[in-house]
């Protein structure tokens, strides 16, 4: 198993297990309500679809290149909209904070850019 195919797996597993909790958990349920999006709600349960049937794709090695975008944009609104505020307070708390977003947007726009199979 090559490096890429290990980051496939590993980044699918992150979102396939993230969206299924968005659907599972309270208190990200809670979360969501507090962001101040209309339908909060439907937001969250639109947000983890994407992120499950992404994440299968991924996994399965199907059209990651194409399944890897709206997964790039979700990680970039969760750093703008959860993450951002926190350079208000210090940049150590906004960096502890956003490690594991940092790098999952590191790691999809490597699959991104590396994948150029449509199958």
């Amino acid at each position: 198993m090559n490096a890429l195919t290990l980051i496939r797996y590993l980044v699918a597993y992150v979102f396939i297990t993230s969206g299924t909790m968005k659907f599972v958990s309270v208190e990200l349920s809670s979360t969501f309500l507090n962001l101040g999006f209309p339908y909060p709600i439907y937001f969250k349960n639109t947000v983890a679809i994407i992120e499950i049937v992404c994440g299968i794709f991924i996994f399965l090695n199907k059209r990651v290149k194409y399944t890897s975008i709206p997964l790039i944009a979700i990680m970039i609104g969760a750093l703008l909209t959860t993450k951002a505020p926190l350079l208000q307070t210090s940049l150590i708390s906004f960096a502890f904070q956003a490690r594991l977003d940092i790098v999952m947007l590191a790691l999809l726009i490597l699959l991104f850019q590396n994948y150029h199979r449509n199958y």
